[in-house]
């Protein structure tokens, strides 16, 4: 999944029991939070989830993908967990199987005593638009994402630069070549317009030059 990132979000789990079913509740995607990558800030910017594909979303510990908690398939209600786009990010509800899982039990049992409170989600991008590129810290604002693959509920969810190298690798990795990207595609963007302005010029000093003849 080397085209997928993951970010942390400061949003609370919460839990309510039922029975042989321990639900839990969480927002894994924020918009209009500033979040400290480390190398740029980015935002995740309202309707970003307006197109995404949430076909079938998984819900795991710390994006360990070996095990499933719940699964969205095509958000139908009947599924294990739901997910709930809205004007401020995305909620998801799961229903964990606490009597038939010793996993799921753990995990509901760290959700219900605060050891577990926060998540994040792995995602791809599908449109973004960056500013200040040539700063030391540039913003990078997500404008629509084109998947969402995997929630998690999280040990460490500090969104800010002193605690982000918690993160994979190759989560940071990602976000060097997406900061990396954009900087190359505004180096062509400047180095075209500069050639558009040039040519622009000797054609005029041409035109100047023929009607002084």
């Amino acid at each position: 999944m080397s085209d997928f990132e993951t970010r942390f979000y400061d949003a609370n789990l919460e839990k309510r029991e039922d029975g042989k079913q321990g639900t839990v509740y969480g927002r894994p995607i924020v918009f209009n939070s500033v979040a400290d990558i480390g190398l740029f800030d980015e935002v995740i910017m309202p309707g970003a989830l307006d197109e995404t594909d949430l076909t079938d979303v998984r819900l795991c510990l710390n994006h360990d993908t070996s095990y499933v908690y719940a699964r969205s398939r095509r958000n139908n209600p009947n599924s294990t967990m739901r997910l709930m786009p809205d004007a401020s990010g995305m909620t998801i509800e799961a229903d964990l199987d606490i009597e038939g899982s010793p996993a799921a039990r753990d995990l509901y049992s760290a959700i219900t005593r605060n050891d577990l409170d926060k998540m994040s989600f792995m995602f791809s991008v599908a449109d973004d638009e960056w500013e200040n590129l040539d700063s030391d810290h540039p913003l990078r604002r997500i404008k629509k994402i084109r998947s969402v693959v995997e929630v998690s509920a999280v040990t460490f969810p500090a969104y800010n630069s002193t605690d982000i190298y918690t993160r994979s690798k190759e989560a940071l990795e990602n976000a060097r070549l997406a900061l990396e990207s954009a900087r190359q595609q505004r180096a062509k963007e400047v180095e075209t317009s500069n050639k558009d302005t040039e040519n622009a010029l000797l054609l005029l000093k041409e035109q100047t030059k023929t009607l002084s003849l």
